[in-house]
């Protein structure tokens, strides 16, 4: 057992703290919400969808991040938002929205997910601290790096990286660059009151009920994942992590409050933990 002070403190020593800009998850969210983004086109443009011409010298229209379509900001109301994501658009892999990517590459889940979770469960189940034991933090950026360059390419076997806390630690660093997390900004607070009810079972239940209003790419990356925790905690006699450890690991890495708030955040690291903790224990029943 390990406590969260001390597992924040060895967090802070060995990765790259990422602070965010003021109103950033703002903007991050409607921009996912519309699919869109303001953009100031060079030369003439025509709106894709009226037709019409698009005034002005800056910020004429949007211009959808995922399949490039250009209109009006007015029009963009009307534009269906389930696009097919052009690949050629998508340079990377890490800091890249999860809906995005798996529309991009036609799959369930992030390649990087079941990449490094084969990776993990092949070689790494029995290791002492696994996922709170961190590598070098130049390890898991060079990790991060191939699966940018590299794709489903990218070779993370232990010819090139023998320490398995790098590659724990590349998927870690994945979740936490998601430009929205696993457990996205409009759940976040019904998961946390959720987690403050008393009762076990209606607390089960509420878990369940917001676990079904996850978009489908969250919601199946989310259930991926509990499957390979729950292997892990199977392997606590060696690896020494139950699901409350890793709730402290994954709490804040799965979950980060809308609000820009170090108070409200460390008041919610234990409601992020329980909910971490209940997802591992019960993924047979919720999933």
């Amino acid at each position: 057992m390990f406590s969260e002070e001390r597992w924040l403190e060895n967090e802070k020593k060995c990765a790259v703290v990422r602070k965010p800009k003021p109103g950033r998850k703002r903007q991050e969210l409607l921009a996912v919400a519309l699919g869109v983004k303001v953009h100031t086109f060079r030369g003439p443009h025509w709106c894709e969808y009226c037709a019409n011409f698009m005034w002005g010298l800056i910020a004429q229209g949007v211009r959808c991040s995922d399949c490039g379509l250009n209109v009006h900001k007015q029009c963009s109301k009307h534009v269906p938002n389930d696009c097919q994501p052009d690949l050629k658009r998508i340079k990377k892999v890490y800091c890249c929205d999860l809906t995005t990517l798996v529309k991009a590459h036609n799959t369930q889940r992030p390649m990087v997910v079941d990449i490094c979770i084969r990776e993990i469960e092949a070689r790494g189940l029995k290791s002492e601290g696994l996922y709170r034991v961190s590598g070098f933090t130049e390890h898991i950026e060079d990790v991060k790096m191939a699966f940018d360059r590299d794709g489903e390419k990218a070779d993370i076997s232990a010819n090139i990286y023998p320490d398995i806390n790098i590659i724990t630690g590349a998927l870690k660093l994945y979740f936490r660059d998601l430009p929205i997390p696993v457990i996205t900004y409009d759940t976040y607070p019904k998961f946390i009151e959720a987690a403050k009810i008393s009762n076990a079972d209606e607390r089960l239940e509420a878990v369940h009920d917001v676990l079904m209003l996850l978009p489908p790419a969250h919601y199946e990356t989310l259930r991926y994942l509990m499957i390979h925790l729950k292997k892990v905690t199977l392997n606590e006699k060696d690896n020494l992590m139950n699901a409350e450890n890793l709730g402290i690991v994954f709490g804040p890495t799965l979950m980060r409050s809308p609000e820009d708030s170090t108070l409200t955040t460390l008041h919610d690291m234990r409601y992020q933990k329980l909910i971490v903790q209940i997802l591992i224990e019960n993924e047979d029943v919720l999933f």
